[in-house]
Formats: structure tokens, C-alpha cells, sequence
């Protein structure tokens, strides 16, 4: 029996979440409607869903300080669909840990399409929303890339310092990571790294990566400001320095 992936909607306007609960669980999902960031904290605790779609425009409520609690306690994807289409605005979101960002009016295909994306980023699924089978990838022979004295389980999706302690990665900074891992030594530009992570491209202004990057950074470089394993390169993008070993 094919159980439906759970998937909260957070607005304030019912027929916002009214439409999106219609139109996602005619593909497949099951679908919570909640209208504060209240209603979404309980939510969690009892039932938490597989991705979080979020609202920022919230009536008195900071949308910010929601995904930054979503992130501090769960793990689950976020897509913040929300009217506010400044560039800061996504910046700020992208910081707190979104996985994509949606502005209003949207097309609802597309917005699937995302949504679908960011699941398949968080755990690779064995069958899709709608019951059938999806196809494998081939077994690697080691899912563990070492580089200096880190360890990325690709199959578990664990980053593990030179302490041993294991070190929170969003769906967008795993994603990042794993290809830049996958690609040592080389120089990747920002076009390449967003289509590789979000599948599509950025336009001139797209500082999705360069907001990654700077996250990563604060994670595994001793001296962020003076980064020695993930440089810049400029002008052309940026490289994974130290020397990777599988197993």
C-alpha cells in the first residue's frame, strides 16, 4: 500500500491553501492546511510533514523566524511561496535554509515540479506520490567521500567533522556539497552548481550559490572569511581544494 507524502501548506488566505490542497492532492499527496505559525508548530509536533510550503506575508508573524524554527528542529524540505518577490527577500530565505523560493502569482504545474524536486533532493524515493515504481540508481561501492579529515555520507546524507560529530546540512547545502565533492579540484561555475543541485538555471542576478556557499563555509572552514577547502575562483566560480578519497 502506497502511503501519500504529508505536506503542509502555511497561509493566512483560505483559498490560497484551499486551492493548493486540491490541486496537490489531486496528484497524489496529503495535504494540511494551516493558517498561523502556531497551527504549524502543532502540526509538527504531532503529524510533521515531508515539506513545508510558507507564506512570509504572515499577519503579525515573522515568516523568517518560522523557517528558521523549522529548520532548528526538523528536518523536512521548505519551499517559501509568498508574494514578496525582492531579491533580499530571497536572499534572507535562502539563508534561513529554504529550499526554493516561489513567488506569487504561480503556476501550479511548476510549483509541483519544485516541490517534487526538493523531495526527491531530501531522500531519494523508491516510488513516486502517485504509486509508481521510480527507477533506481546503481549501487555505489563506497557511499563515504573523506577530504580534509571531513566525511560525507552521500547515501545517508551525514556530514561528520574531524571530531566525529555530525554537522546539520540542509537539502540545498547536501546538494552543494555532494557535487562539489564529486567534482574536486575542478572549477565549477555558479550556472553549473545551480543546475546540478535545483535543475535549472540562474539568471545573471541568481545568487542562490553564492548564498550556499557562504553557509557551507560557516560549516566546515576553520577561518570562513579565509576559506582553504571551498575557494572562490573569480570571475569563474568555485572549487573543492583538498584531495578526495572514497571508502
Amino acid at each position: 500500500m502506497n502511503i501519500p507524502t504529508h505536506l503542509a501548506v502555511l497561509d493566512d488566505e483560505t483559498d490560497i491553501t484551499l486551492l493548493l490542497a486540491t490541486y496537490l492532492g489531486s496528484h497524489g499527496f496529503r495535504v494540511s492546511q494551516v493558517h498561523s505559525g502556531t497551527a504549524l508548530m502543532d502540526l509538527m509536533a504531532r503529524d510533521a510533514p515531508a515539506l513545508v510550503l510558507l507564506d512570509l506575508g504572515l499577519p503579525g508573524e515573522d515568516g523568517f523566524a518560522i523557517a528558521r524554527k523549522l529548520r532548528e528542529h526538523w528536518h523536512c524540505g521548505l519551499v517559501i511561496v509568498t508574494g514578496r518577490g525582492d531579491a533580499v527577500d530571497k536572499v534572507v530565505g535562502l539563508e534561513v535554509g529554504a529550499d526554493d523560493y516561489v513567488t506569487k502569482p504561480f503556476d501550479l504545474r511548476e510549483l509541483l515540479a519544485r516541490i517534487k524536486a526538493v523531495l526527491r533532493r531530501l531522500t531519494p524515493a523508491t516510488t513516486t506520490p502517485e504509486g509508481t515504481p521510480a527507477r533506481q540508481p546503481p549501487a555505489e561501492p563506497s557511499t563515504v567521500r573523506r577530504f580534509a579529515q571531513w566525511q560525507l555520507d552521500t547515501a545517508a546524507r551525514r556530514l561528520i567533522d574531524p571530531n566525529g560529530d555530525e554537522v546539520a546540512l540542509t537539502t540545498g547545502e547536501f546538494e552543494l556539497l555532494n557535487t562539489l565533492v564529486t567534482h574536486p579540484g575542478r572549477v565549477l561555475s555558479r550556472d553549473f552548481l545551480l543546475g546540478e543541485t535545483r535543475g535549472r538555471d540562474g539568471g545573471p542576478f541568481d545568487r542562490t550559490i553564492d548564498v550556499q556557499i557562504g553557509r557551507l563555509r560557516r560549516k566546515v572552514e576553520a577561518d570562513p572569511d579565509n576559506p582553504q577547502i571551498i575557494k572562490s575562483v573569480r570571475g569563474a566560480g568555485y572549487i573543492l581544494v583538498p584531495k578526495v578519497e572514497a571508502g
